[in-house]
């Protein structure tokens, strides 16, 4: 893969595309939400480890629950939004290492013992996920809009800690998904690469 994606494709997933903040009303299926998450899956994380789990709310009794859990600030636009997702991440990971990497199987599994190597492993590749979600939900033609002004603890509470298929599962962020009604603020400024990088 040498050739560079189109400029179109570039100004979708970067220069143009924007954190949205209200929404058009416009239905978003479940179809493409999954389809997503398919495209997302495909990104690198170290060891194929795969950390990130995605608890998706479309509207209903689920989103009631989790809507006291946002940020004030965040609640209107994120009652509104067809789909909301919380970014998550599975603290017991390597139990899923014969499925991912069958090759090495136990590749992971001296972090039984070490939880807070774990969980450094699974929030860094977790959120690294997380942006992949949101990469490709722009490429799939859905707008964004991606928030840490969440209760993570009181999400864990509540979705995650008393169920037992999830109990190892620690909140990260949010964002929610649909098609965007414009409604973003003006283009911050970015720092350049002097600013942000050095050649070594």
């Amino acid at each position: 893969m040498t050739a560079p994606i189109d400029d179109a494709a570039l100004d979708r997933l970067f220069r143009v595309a924007r954190s949205e903040n209200a929404w058009t009303g416009e239905d978003v299926p479940e179809t493409l939400v999954r389809a997503a998450y398919d495209l997302a899956r495909m990104g690198p994380t170290s060891g194929n480890s795969c950390p990130a789990r995605f608890a998706f709310f479309p509207k209903g009794e689920a989103r009631e629950k989790l809507l006291p859990l946002i940020s004030e600030g965040n609640r209107e636009m994120t009652a509104a939004a067809p789909w909301v997702v919380v970014i998550a991440h599975d603290l017991a990971f390597y139990d899923k290492m014969p499925e991912l990497f069958p090759q090495r199987p136990d590749m992971f599994s001296g972090l039984r013992d070490k939880p807070e190597a774990a969980e450094i492993h699974a929030f860094r590749n977790g959120t690294l996920q997380g942006a992949y979600l949101m990469l490709a939900a722009r490429a799939l033609g859905l707008d964004v809009g991606p928030m840490s002004g969440i209760d993570a603890r009181g999400i864990d509470e509540v979705f995650f800690l008393n169920d037992p298929a999830r109990e190892t599962w620690r909140t990260n962020w949010a964002c929610n998904i649909g098609h965007g009604a414009g409604a973003t603020f003006d283009r911050l400024p970015r720092l350049g690469f002097d600013s942000a990088c050095v050649i070594l």
